[in-house]
């Protein structure tokens, strides 16, 4: 496809419309073959890029929880450091799909705590209830363990990786 460009930025194909701009009627000269090659380059250096977002590294994982009875039995969800909201929509850290009983936004949190090397779990402000094996969770609990947590029909199990035992290194995590 041969693009080109008139005096007021229109960018049009000059196969399919000839040497006139269709959004300004002004007409535009054919380039020679060396301003063209030259223009070639210089578009390929203008070339817009997509912006990935910041790219320091990995986010570590710092546990996990599993589904053990539901819709998405088997799979695993990472916990990373800080706080990780829960839910089935596409902006939650923890994405949890097939289970309509979990609410769409912060039905629950699970919290890991960097410095004291803990974990909690906290009800989220979504109608539904988060039960640790099986107590209903009003105030934060702490999470040990192969604890069990219950989301609307799934049951998930609470695997561990940072603690007393292991802890990323400040460098390596990107966090202070």
């Amino acid at each position: 496809m041969s693009l080109t460009r008139c005096a007021n930025g229109h960018m049009f194909s000059t196969r399919k419309h000839g040497s006139v701009c269709p959004y300004c009627s002004m007409v535009v000269e054919p380039a020679s073959k060396a301003e063209s090659k030259k223009a070639a380059r210089v578009q390929e250096d203008e070339k817009t890029m997509p912006y990935l977002g910041e790219s320091e590294g990995i986010e570590p994982v710092t546990g996990w929880l599993v589904c053990i009875e539901g819709p998405q039995q088997g799979q695993d969800y990472r916990i990373m450091a800080e706080k990780n909201f829960i839910g089935r929509a596409e902006d939650m850290h923890i994405r949890i799909i097939g289970d309509n009983t979990i609410s769409r936004r912060n039905h629950a949190v699970v919290v890991y705590d960097p410095k004291k090397r803990n974990f909690f779990l906290l009800p989220g402000d979504a109608s539904g209830l988060a039960y640790h094996n099986n107590e209903a969770v009003y105030t934060p609990v702490e999470l040990t363990a192969y604890d069990v947590v219950q989301l609307g029909l799934s049951k998930f199990l609470f695997i561990p990786l940072c603690g007393v035992h292991f802890e990323w290194d400040q460098d390596q995590s990107g966090k202070e």
